[in-house]
């Protein structure tokens, strides 16, 4: 078989995978095997990708098949090239990983029925959004993968959290597929071909294509939780169990970048430079205001979710630079440039599922996701506490993991905007990469606050106290991700240059070959302009820590001191005199909090002589929910209220309406014609 047909009879498994856990979702075996058959599917699957990938470094082609179905005239075309290929890697090893969690995990769940069938689906859904070569195809299975994963939202909708999650997940999906839509549909134009191959070879006025990318960045970007589309993802995230929280935050966000690339780099054509201006503006929006949001929260997977956003706004700052370049025809930097942006999108799909497991292994043992009541958990899950360290580390950018790799190929090619022609460029690039900067540090400081409040200190509630560590998938599948940071980070030329033939096939140029660079280096441009080597990073790294250890241990003095401990001005043993969550933001929320969060601190201290305890109440609110979603909703709630009249009309007023309806159609026809 072909390796598309491979990929198209997995999904059939996945599928079948859903028909048993529907089936079968109550009983107690049913949570085995379906997490079992998924990851041995989604195992085939990222084989197949990643080998489709490789053989296309070396001249491999495009692997395309046509089914009988969808658009009578159109039929469903399905494709595997080098972005897909790249994509669909992404989706199955999340998918592999998840399932492997979900072996573990999955024996915790309050309602496996609601879970089983879903879980699978979601995954045959966003396959196929990858495979996808036609309009009519790519918006079904888009739907497909919403309603799916809605569903996996919906799963604990006893809660009334969850339900509002749901509904505003449903609300802001379907607003997405409906952009989709009418950006497909100019993309068509008037022959109405709905075939990517029709598409890629049509020719689009300026007009048509700033529409479509305008189009794109709605119903993409809703998906990937682009500012100030991103309302749903800090509800919806959190409220879907943790390793479905990973496939959502770490994997389908992806799968709207690969639509907004396969669209504006493969269909659309020539880009002109406003859009790269466009989508740099919204990219470093998204990531300074992602990251700002999840130092303000208190709940770990909330901040979790917040810390996608910002992630998202990296990739975009990345496309929206690859734009800029490919529109003055600098392909050089654009590749580097669109690299880096899929150097992160694995990246991030590693390290956010990672800590995604964590956060679910936490929520597993104590049942908590308010970092306020949890606290030295590194003692009794050490191994959870290592699998999140690393990945916090990596997601705070630092070497030599692999969040630094590829934030540091970013750079680079925000450092080739001096040579851009068009002086807004030239503007706009150093600011948004100082936002970057801005977002990288307040990154490494939120992950210090989780890292730290949530496993470090002493517990703060008696559940907390009691944690134990998980069950083996779990950690299994945390190990192995923590290892692929680490791997990713020290060895990033083989990923950059696995990704050439993406760049190549899209923009034209790639980057040099890395593979023959000593002792492992990237050289990005060439060697007089930068270079970096990860793997002597973490040699260095690894040396001086044991150099270290070795002199503390065996050279320092053994003689016996008592001396009371330092208690940083607070000698009661009480854990509630630790660090919290809000206090550790406290000086962050005081320099943005009035222009970003509306915060106010309003203290309640009693009176002389009074014996209740002085109160400090923190509020801070979302101006985008509040400025935007907040009058939308009361606007739609009151026309519907309005509208709901028509039900009760009598027979006569609903044919005058039927009547009046048909004469103003038959004017908009006179007219048009």
């Amino acid at each position: 078989m072909t390796p598309v047909q491979v990929v198209l009879v997995s999904v059939g498994a996945y599928l079948g995978t859903a028909v048993l856990g529907a089936a079968a979702g109550r009983r107690a075996w049913a949570t085995s095997l379906v997490y079992a058959l998924a990851f041995c599917v989604s195992a085939v699957v990222v084989a197949t990708a990643v080998s489709h990938l490789l053989g296309a470094a070396t001249g491999g082609t495009a692997s395309e098949v046509a089914l009988p179905l969808g658009l009578p005239w159109l039929g469903s075309h399905l494709r595997l090239d080098a972005l897909s290929a790249f994509f669909l890697s992404v989706v199955g090893l999340g998918g592999a990983l998840a399932s492997l969690y979900g072996l573990g995990y999955g024996h915790h769940e309050e309602a496996p029925q609601r879970v089983l069938p879903f879980f699978p689906a979601f995954l045959a859904g966003m396959t196929l959004v990858i495979l996808a070569a036609d309009a009519f195809t790519f918006l079904i299975s888009w739907e497909f993968m919403s309603l799916a994963s809605w569903a996996l939202v919906m799963a604990h909708h006893h809660e009334a959290a969850n339900r509002k999650a749901g509904y505003i997940y449903i609300v802001m999906a379907s607003f997405g597929t409906l952009a989709l839509l009418l950006a497909f549909g100019l993309l068509a134009g008037s022959d109405g071909n709905y075939a990517f191959a029709a598409i890629r070879a049509a020719e689009h006025t300026p007009l048509v294509a700033g529409s479509v990318l305008v189009l794109l960045l709605l119903g993409a970007g809703s998906k990937a939780g682009l500012v100030p589309l991103h309302v749903w993802l800090p509800l919806a995230h959190p409220a879907a169990p943790s390793h479905v929280s990973a496939l959502m935050s770490g994997v389908m966000t992806k799968v709207a970048i690969y639509g907004f690339v396969r669209i504006v780099f493969d269909l659309l054509g020539q880009p002109a430079p406003w859009q790269g201006i466009l989508v740099l503006v919204i990219g470093g929006a998204t990531a300074s205001l992602g990251i700002l949001h999840a130092l303000m929260e208190r709940d770990l997977k909330r901040l979790l979710a917040y810390s996608t956003i910002e992630n998202i706004g990296i990739i975009f700052v990345s496309l929206g630079l690859t734009l800029a370049f490919a529109a003055n025809g600098m392909t050089g930097p654009a590749a580097l440039a669109f690299t880096a942006a899929l150097f992160h999108v694995l990246n991030h799909s590693f390290f956010k599922s990672l800590l995604f497991f964590g956060a679910g292994a936490v929520l597993s043992a104590t049942g908590e996701r308010d970092m306020e009541k949890l606290g030295g958990l590194i003692h009794r899950m050490p191994v959870t506490s290592f699998a999140f360290l690393v990945g916090s580390v990596a997601i705070s950018a630092l070497p030599p993991f692999n969040g630094f790799a590829s934030e540091w190929l970013a750079f680079q090619a925000v450092l080739q905007s001096p040579d851009l022609p068009q002086w807004g460029l030239k503007i706009i690039v150093p600011a948004i990469g100082g936002l970057l900067a801005l977002s990288a540090a307040l990154a490494a400081t939120c992950f210090v606050k989780a890292f730290g409040v949530t496993f470090l200190g002493r517990p703060r509630t008696a559940i907390a106290s009691v944690a134990a560590e998980v069950d083996r998938f779990s950690l299994a599948a945390m190990l192995v991700l923590a290892a692929l940071c680490l791997l990713a980070g020290i060895l990033p030329g083989l990923v950059m240059d696995s990704l050439a033939p993406v760049a190549l096939a899209l923009l034209g140029d790639r980057l040099p070959v890395q593979a023959g660079i000593a002792w492992l280096s990237i050289v990005p441009i060439t060697e007089t302009h930068s270079s970096y080597n990860g793997l002597l990073v973490f040699l260095f790294i690894a040396f001086s820590a044991s150099v270290a250890a070795f002199l503390v241990h065996h050279l320092g003095s053994r003689a016996l001191r008592r001396a009371p401990a330092w208690d940083c001005g607070f000698p009661e043993p009480s854990p509630m005199t630790q660090y919290s969550a809000g206090s550790f933001a406290q000086p962050i929320r005081r320099v943005f909090g009035t222009l970003v969060f509306r915060a106010r601190e309003q203290v309640d201290m009693p009176a002389p002589g009074e014996l209740r305890p002085a109160r400090l109440t923190v509020t801070t609110r979302d101006l985008i929910w509040d400025w935007l979603y907040a009058p939308l909703t009361g606007a739609v709630g009151y026309i519907a209220e309005k509208l709901n009249h028509l039900q009760f009309l009598t027979i006569r007023r609903y044919l005058s309406l039927v009547f009046v309806a048909l004469i103003l159609l038959l004017l908009v026809v006179a007219l048009w014609t």
